[in-house]
């Protein structure tokens, strides 16, 4: 999946334009200067967008005035009061149709569509004669491609652009615009061939009048026009935009059908019942440009609601044919929040300006959040960094709870910092908003075991990090390599009471984005191992066959949400454990962790059964070497068995040695002298391994 900005704000963040366009209306700098200053914006946000991971990067957006006077120039449609001689149309022509002159007026101004945006109507009529006069569509294509930004060039559709126009003074009211189709359309064949010469792949029409109310004459005009181009669109990727409204069934009939047209761009945010329509009926091998990220308010995306848009949108369209898109032009949103120094930091964490917007449209582009790079070569590089022995040693989870802090000394390979909380899953919530807690709400696990289950009331995200001082702190006191230690979405949202006006899928989302900021963090902070506990995600299975897909496609999908932003050579654990994961075993390897590790000793290692049969797993696993719910303590040798019995179906270099699950359960006296076995026992085999080479 890719992501797309149908357009974007053209002032610059601190009003450059217009300072430059004032200056050089008053006479006070030349039209070189405003040039300048023009060319420097486009390339910091052409760069801007490159350098956020936008594929499809909008050029000829950028206008001096509007997008519809920019068409004018482009048609050469200037009305004869303003004494243009032919030629490519310069400032001054194209200034005095925008704010008129000593000698005569302006053309009229009027608002586009429902929004506070404002554009010079054009003046038609019979004798009205056409001619390719700007060539700024094809200029600014070639200008960032000498950035080495390959763009996709925008032009106002030719049936809007005739829908937005008036007739000229003189001309009869009635006069038929449209009926001016076959006379504009030469001058955009014009334009598609001189973009198509200088490399252009993709070009994009806007084509907004679509959402309006239009006659059977009107939606006949865009087949017309559509089947017109479609020789000279040949060998273009073709995208038809829409935008601030629902389509009609019969607008969206008419669009889905346009001949030489790739690609349909549809606004999602004021358009939700197009949805629809695109689930009834979206032509085979087309791209649909998905407008999610809202272009025409600054509130931040609700990120869930837009995956789970897209993952419906994905099972019709497929995923390598849906795009990401802001739902129309960010022209009518701010330019870049970081500018507001004085914004209250709450109220700012709320927000999301056009930079901002720019940077959802990215996140969102691959909606199964998967890392770049697959396991294999991330392990190597992991290895690397690392430099880990065969057959590496960890613990899982929390130590026994003991009123002094107790130094490790037990030579596990990789240490693990949890923080010393009787519920991990009410630590995160505490942390996180939406959550409430109760104080006397305990319900029962197993045995003596009782957990308060989180009450998610709300809309969940990260205030602030959670782990990240405990975790870099541990780290900075040890040369190992220190686990940082995080409950994962799907266990979390399986462990609270949740709310229940939205379906669960979604919350677990808003989790997963919250996780992720942690991750994140952690990362950034020097942990380069992060273990995100997925324990209840089995457990979260629904009873009936016939649900099981749709749960382990967003219960998979969450986990990778949190770690799909990390380096290579972060080396993403996850554990899971008390229950039967045979029969979902595929959809743990979709996880895409680096290393699961996961319960195994005391279900009587069922878990091998599935590799023996033949299931190639090709990450890190840690099955289980001894259980932690009893207070026996294994042997050196009872160990070393069991690790041999996962030999003989698990390859060497992926082999994990370590407890079924965490150990805040057990005595010191009890976790103690058991680990010093296992860690004994991987240096044996460690030892008969390299004897046998």
């Amino acid at each position: 999946m890719a992501s797309h900005i149908v357009g974007y704000p053209r002032m610059g963040p601190k009003r450059e334009l217009k300072f430059a366009l004032e200056s050089f209306w008053d006479k006070k700098s030349s039209a070189e200067d405003l040039q300048k200053v023009a060319a420097d914006l486009r390339s910091a946000i052409w760069i801007q967008m490159a350098d956020a991971g936008i594929k499809y990067i909008p050029s000829n957006t950028f206008s001096y005035y509007d997008q519809v006077l920019d068409a004018t120039s482009m048609l050469g449609a200037v009305p004869p009061r303003y004494s243009w001689n032919g030629g490519e149309i310069g400032l001054d022509t194209y200034f005095s149709m925008a704010r008129g002159n000593a000698s005569v007026p302006a053309m009229e101004m009027t608002k586009w569509f429902d929004t506070n945006y404002h554009f010079i109507v054009p003046e038609l009529g019979p004798d009205v004669n056409f001619f390719y006069a700007s060539h700024k569509a094809m200029l600014e294509y070639k200008e960032a491609k000498t950035l080495g930004v390959d763009t996709v060039p925008v032009l106002v559709g030719p049936v809007s652009y005739l829908l937005l126009s008036k007739p000229a003074k003189g001309v009869e009211k009635t006069f038929s615009l449209l009926s001016l189709l076959p006379k504009i359309i030469p001058i955009y064949k014009e334009v598609i061939s001189e973009l198509k010469a200088a490399g252009a792949s993709w070009i994009q029409f806007d084509e907004p009048t679509l959402a309006l109310d239009l006659d059977s004459h009107q939606l006949q005009a865009f087949t017309a026009a559509y089947t017109d181009l479609e020789s000279t669109l040949s060998g273009l990727n073709v995208l038809v935009e829409t935008y601030f409204a629902d389509l009609t069934a019969e607008a969206y009939k008419t669009l889905i059908g346009l001949k030489g047209v790739t690609a349909y761009g549809l606004d999602l945010v004021r358009g939700t019942q197009t949805i629809d329509l695109v689930k009834s009926n979206f032509p085979k091998g087309k791209y649909l440009f998905a407008g999610v990220v809202d272009g025409r308010n600054i509130w931040a995306n609700d990120l869930a609601s837009s995956l789970s848009t897209l993952q419906q949108l994905e099972a019709v369209v497929g995923k390598d044919k849906l795009v990401v898109s802001t739902s129309c032009s960010l022209l009518h949103t701010a330019v870049d929040l970081v500018n507001e120094t004085k914004l209250d930091d709450e109220i700012k964490s709320w927000l999301a300006f056009a930079a901002q917007k720019v940077v959802e449209a990215a996140a969102l582009k691959g909606s199964d959040h998967r890392r770049a790079t697959d396991v294999s070569a991330r392990l190597d590089a992991q290895q690397k960094k690392l430099n880990l022995p065969v057959l590496p040693t960890t613990t899982i989870g929390s130590f026994p709870q003991t009123l002094e802090l107790r130094r490790e000394e037990l030579d596990i390979d990789v240490l693990l910092k949890t923080v010393q909380r009787n519920d991990m899953v009410e630590y995160f919530g505490e942390q996180l908003s939406g959550f409430a807690f109760t104080v006397n709400g305990w319900v029962q696990s197993y045995g003596s075991r009782c957990v308060k289950p989180p009450i998610i009331y709300g809309d969940v995200s990260r205030p602030k990090p959670m782990t990240v001082f405990w975790s870099s702190t541990a780290q900075s006191m040890t040369k190992r390599p220190m686990k940082g230690m995080l409950t994962g979405p799907v266990t979390i949202l399986n462990w609270s009471f949740v709310r229940n006006d939205q379906p669960r899928f979604e919350t677990c989302y808003q989790i997963a984005l919250a996780i992720k900021d942690e991750v994140e963090d952690l990362e950034k902070a020097g942990i380069n191992v992060i273990q995100i506990d997925e324990a209840a995600l089995r457990e979260g299975l629904p009873l009936r066959k016939s649900e099981h897909s749709f749960y382990l496609k967003w219960a998979v999908h969450s986990f990778r949400i949190t770690n799909c932003g990390v380096q290579d050579t972060t080396q993403i654990h996850t554990h899971m454990c008390y229950s039967n994961f045979n029969d979902i075993i595929h959809s743990i390897i979709d996880m895409d962790a680096d290393v699961i590790t996961i319960e195994n000793s005391r279900s009587d290692e069922k878990l091998l059964s599935v590799f023996r049969e033949g299931v190639k797993y090709g990450a890190g696993i840690g099955p289980g070497v001894y259980d932690i719910h009893s207070p026996r303590i294994p042997s050196t040798e009872e160990i070393a068995d069991r690790v041999n019995k996962m030999l003989a179906v698990l390859e060497t270099n992926i082999l994990w040695v370590n407890p079924d699950c965490g150990l805040k359960t057990r005595k010191y006296a009890e976790v103690r002298p058991a680990l010093n076995n296992m860690v004994a026992a991987a240096k044996l085999l460690r030892t008969q391994l390299a004897s046998a080479k």
